[in-house]
């Protein structure tokens, strides 16, 4: 009876451990992008980074739009920005203004919702997930996919094809290096410091594990708060 239930578990759990290598070889061979597994499921493996955002700094500006827009596309214009600032005057401070920047995900959905590999995550690039122009087919399944909302994936009507924050890898019109290791413009131009990068992904049950304290005591002597 023992060896039985013994049996049957080294089978059951070299079932799951081929399931998913053969999901891994799938997804490779698919996509060409990296994954990792843990507890016999197959994940792509996390950003080397990502942004996170101070609601209690941010001023609604909208200089980390425009710019954003300039360094990928050439030209200011709020709807080609890959970060969003919302803001609704009705709401009671700092709920008036919401920012929404690329949480990069861990199981990055809107990557594995790509038919074509146009949306990926590179190991040459640190895993940010970003999308290939040239790839995209303009399907927008990869905008559906996002869990959040407002979507982190936005529809470019010039091109006709989806675009995320790549955390400026891909910045024709930037003379500085992006990603990784790089400038992020829309950090590099906030006027009050309310953007930064990191490097250690928190937990993301929630968008607002991305909201964080980035004020110091320069930024009391202004009159304002720095308490949570």
């Amino acid at each position: 009876m023992s060896m039985n239930k013994n049996s049957s578990e080294m089978d059951t759990g070299r079932r799951h451990f081929l399931a998913a290598m053969g999901g891994v070889g799938m997804l490779i061979g698919f996509s060409g992008t990296a994954y990792a597994i843990r507890d016999d499921k197959v994940y792509i493996k996390s950003s080397g980074g990502a942004l996170v955002v101070d609601l209690k700094k941010c001023m609604g500006c909208g200089t980390c739009m425009t710019t954003c827009s300039l360094v990928h596309h050439g030209k200011a214009s709020l709807s080609l920005s890959c970060i969003q600032i919302e803001q609704d005057v009705f709401k009671p401070f700092p709920q008036d203004i919401q920012m929404s920047t690329c949480l990069q995900c861990h199981d990055a959905p809107c990557v594995t919702a790509c038919p074509v590999n146009a949306n990926k995550a590179s190991e040459d690039f640190d895993f940010v997930r970003d999308i290939d122009p040239d790839k995209c087919i303009g399907c927008m399944q990869c905008i559906e996919a996002c869990p959040h909302t407002p979507s982190r994936v936005q529809w470019n009507p010039t091109t006709r094809c989806a675009q995320k924050c790549d955390l400026c890898l891909n910045t024709p019109y930037m003379e500085e290096q992006g990603g990784i290791g790089g400038v992020q413009a829309c950090r590099r131009v906030c006027p009050v410091g309310a953007i930064a990068f990191i490097t250690e992904l928190p937990e993301q049950s929630l968008p607002q594990n991305y909201v964080v304290n980035l004020r110091n005591e320069n930024w009391a002597k202004s009159g304002k708060t720095i308490e949570d």
